[in-house]
């Protein structure tokens, strides 16, 4: 009988694992919406791929974190599957193996400031400046002739959607919120403005 418990945890922490890899499926396939690299003009390079993945990560956990404890841990859980998808990348692309060890630890603190720089971003509902500031700088290395203040409304509009989310769809694995409603409320902030 002593072994139930330990089978049962190994059987729970494969499921989340499980679940956290389809969720990470979905950000990824979100972060090659092409919308960003056409219309906001993102930099369709690894670096610019490498931000709007962050984006839409950040996005997602943020909305896990709300849902309490057991969207803490998915939150991680993905968090971790996205950490290893970018070492198995750096070594597809051969970066040697000495190197990649440290450029994922970069990558990582990368995720954690532009982290910190979006969640001031969208606390102020009321001013997208912050927020616009954070994207140029990150997303656009800082160039200034840049769709920044499109891309920001875009975000926010992403944030509500993902928000609007039942915790239990993501609790599952399912990221169902949908571009065209994420684009259809763009344009009527846009229409609005």
């Amino acid at each position: 009988m002593a072994m139930l418990p330990g089978r049962w945890r190994r059987r729970r922490d494969h499921d989340l694992r499980h679940t956290a890899g389809t969720l990470y499926r979905c950000i990824v396939e979100r972060a090659r919406d092409p919308v960003f690299y056409q219309e906001y003009r993102v930099p369709d390079t690894l670096d610019g791929r490498f931000d709007v993945l962050v984006m839409q990560a950040y996005l997602v956990m943020r909305r896990l974190r709300a849902a309490g404890e057991p969207g803490e841990r998915l939150a991680q859980v993905t968090f971790d599957v996205m950490i290893e998808d970018l070492d198995r990348n750096l070594r597809e692309i051969g970066v040697g193996d000495l190197s990649v060890g440290k450029k994922v630890k970069v990558m990582a603190r990368a995720f954690y400031g532009r982290v910190a720089a979006y969640e001031a971003g969208l606390a102020d509902a009321a001013d997208d400046g912050s927020l616009v500031e954070a994207l140029r700088r990150n997303v656009y290395r800082g160039e200034t002739d840049t769709p920044a203040e499109a891309l920001a409304r875009h975000v926010r509009a992403l944030a509500g959607e993902i928000d609007a989310l039942p915790a239990e769809a993501l609790l599952a694995g399912r990221l169902d919120a949908s571009p065209v409603a994420v684009a259809a409320t763009v344009a009527a902030t846009e229409g609005a403005a």
